[in-house]
């Protein structure tokens, strides 16, 4: 793991532009994005901080982000609640780039090419710093949550797939 890194995403540059502080980490990747659970054991970092951003189509064709902890699974219903939607479903990963800008396993809440309403987990209110994409494979961020809401305009929920 390399912290602060040298190079910078579109992402710290937003972060930078809303003076919102950040730790920007890097991690090696190969020719695919990790797993969410692989990403925080290269970090060495506990995986209910760490999270992964989801992009969903509710059944009104509105787009909607979810972050959820990296080893957890996001609830469709409680999702579908959370934004007041009859149902929603992961958009295809094909649809992911023209949608957001971002590739799978990089994707960010922070600087789609849209702003989407948000939802995270409500277990990220527990945590003074969270980690998340920095939107490019190889580099992830660590945010206050409370900072992270001058960035993106976000609400928590209970999302994920009770264990």
């Amino acid at each position: 793991m390399k912290k602060g890194s040298k190079e910078k995403t579109n992402v710290m540059r937003l972060l930078e532009q809303k003076k919102i502080p950040y730790e920007s980490l890097e991690y090696e990747a190969g020719d695919t994005a990790p797993s969410g659970g692989e990403v925080a054991a290269m970090l060495g970092l506990p995986p209910e901080r760490v999270f992964k951003t989801l992009v969903t189509v509710g059944a009104s064709k509105e787009h909607y982000v979810f972050m959820v902890p990296v080893l957890r699974e996001l609830d469709l219903k409680k999702a579908a609640k959370a934004v007041g939607e009859k149902s929603i479903q992961m958009i295809k990963s094909k649809e992911l780039l023209p949608l957001t800008g971002y590739v799978h396993g990089g994707c960010s809440p922070i600087g789609m090419k849209k702003q989407f309403r948000t939802t995270a987990d409500q277990s990220a209110a527990g945590f003074d710093v969270i980690y998340f994409s920095a939107g490019r494979i190889g580099f992830q961020v660590a945010v206050a949550p409370r900072d992270l809401k001058k960035a993106v305009d976000y609400g928590l929920a209970d999302i994920c797939v009770s264990d």
